[in-house]
């Protein structure tokens, strides 16, 4: 290969690599788990939560942080850092715990001197949940299982102890929280790897929804039964065991947990899916308003066809012939002097439901025209969690006064009518004085 050809690649290899090892180490929280039989027979648990170094590199290593519990990660096939997708530690939240076997022992199918194994979990999300990356720690012990429940009798781990592990099997998601409309598909991502080779792998999805345990699907490939749909059976070979959601409705929500069992261990993974769906705004009234003064009209704004029921309606009013004023300015964020909430006292109507679950609800006030109010422009203003910014509609008031010349016209038939009534009297009235008279 032409050395100009060769250069590029070797760039990108070294680049791949630098992200793998980017992060040397990371400080994680160990939750340090213990379960007793209290005064009352029953049992309870405490929780220790310990300062702890997740740390990479080669055994007999020294330890970056000595005052803290460090599990150094050595010899492992898996690299766990090249699940982390090259961020920087900070952006990394790392928790360990202590993983049960339930007192049972199983070899770990790989080369190794010592015959049992303890177990941990490390947990790696990212701060703004862009992935979850979970991984089983296996330290390898001369001590065998005692056969009963081994959370009663989990040995001590010491302050600055240092526990020399390597990473067994590793899950990974990409989408710990979906946010999603409805009528949708959508991918629950999960991947898993372990660290040997045909592994006997059952994976397995639920749904959890109002309390209720719900199985999507189940395959175990050394017995090949499958229950269930939503994953393809021929990409569990290859390790992606994602699960597809199609044409989402309001059910579709929940908590759902991707769960990968190599015996004597199960990595669940969490996946939650939210649905929303954005409203939709209309007024009662056009774009342009134009009453007498003193006139009364009830304004009515609608939001329609939104989930979940958050929603907030505000009504804001502007003088729009005032310099610096612009129509369809978006709400203000605080007290700035251009723009004013409405002075009238407006009522939230009790929200609807549609037949697809979602909610219709309105906002409405009473605006009596004045002269003042003319041209002043009255804006209602929705916010959701599904929107990045308040949705608006507006309209424009324009008050006209009173018709004078219909005033005087009134006026000038009312006189006729009250001449129309009374001249007769009158004229009859005057010939009769005339006919009295005795001359």
């Amino acid at each position: 290969m032409d050395l100009t050809l060769k250069l590029p690649f070797y760039l990108v290899l070294w680049q791949g690599v630098m992200c793998i090892n980017q992060v040397p180490w990371l400080r994680c929280t160990f939750s340090d788990g213990h379960l007793f039989i209290n005064d009352k027979g029953q049992n309870d648990t405490t929780v220790r939560h310990r300062e702890a170094v997740l740390q990479f590199g080669q055994k007999g290593e020294a330890p970056v942080h000595p005052q803290a519990v460090t599990f150094l990660v050595a010899g492992s096939k898996l690299e766990l850092r090249q699940y982390l997708q090259g961020e920087e530690a900070e952006q990394i939240k790392c928790e360990i715990w202590r993983f049960s076997t339930h007192g049972v022992h199983v070899r770990w199918p790989v080369k190794e001197d010592k015959e049992y194994s303890r177990w941990f979990t490390c947990i790696l999300k990212h701060t703004k949940d862009l992935f979850t990356v979970i991984g089983f720690l296996r330290h390898p012990t001369d001590e065998p299982p005692t056969g009963e429940q081994d959370y009663y009798g989990w040995p001590i781990i010491k302050d600055r102890e240092i526990l020399t592990t390597t990473v067994a099997m590793v899950t990974k998601t990409l989408s710990p929280l979906v946010k999603t409309g409805l009528g949708t598909t959508q991918r629950l991502h999960c991947q898993f790897a372990v660290d040997h080779k045909a592994p006997q792998v059952t994976v397995e999805w639920h749904r959890y929804h109002q309390a209720r345990r719900i199985r999507l699907f189940s395959h175990n490939n050394h017995t090949r039964q499958t229950e269930g749909s939503g994953v393809e059976l021929t990409s569990i070979a290859n390790g992606d065991a994602s699960f597809t959601v199609h044409s989402t409705n309001i059910d579709s929500e929940g908590r759902y947990v991707c769960s990968v069992s190599v015996n004597p261990v199960t990595i669940n993974m969490d996946v939650n899916l939210q649905i929303e769906e954005a409203p939709s705004i209309s007024l009662n009234v056009g774009p342009s308003l134009s009453l007498t003064e003193g006139e009364e009209m009830k304004v009515i704004c609608t939001a329609e066809h939104f989930y979940p029921l958050d929603v907030e309606v505000n009504w804001y009013s502007e003088d729009l012939s005032k310099p610096g004023q612009r129509a369809g300015a978006p709400p203000p964020k605080g007290v700035d002097g251009r723009r004013s909430i409405i002075p009238h006292d407006f009522v939230h109507s009790s929200h609807k439901n549609n037949p697809d679950h979602t909610f219709i609800s309105s906002s409405f006030f009473y605006l009596e025209a004045s002269l003042f109010n003319s041209g002043r422009q009255f804006t209602c203003s929705i916010s959701h969690r599904s929107l990045k910014e308040p949705i608006t509609e507006s309209f424009t008031l324009t008050v006209k006064g009173p018709n004078f010349w219909v005033v005087f016209l009134i006026v000038d038939l009312f006189l006729l009518y009250i001449m129309y009534k009374l001249l007769p009297r009158y004229c009859t009235g005057r010939k009769k004085s005339v006919q009295r008279l005795p001359y």
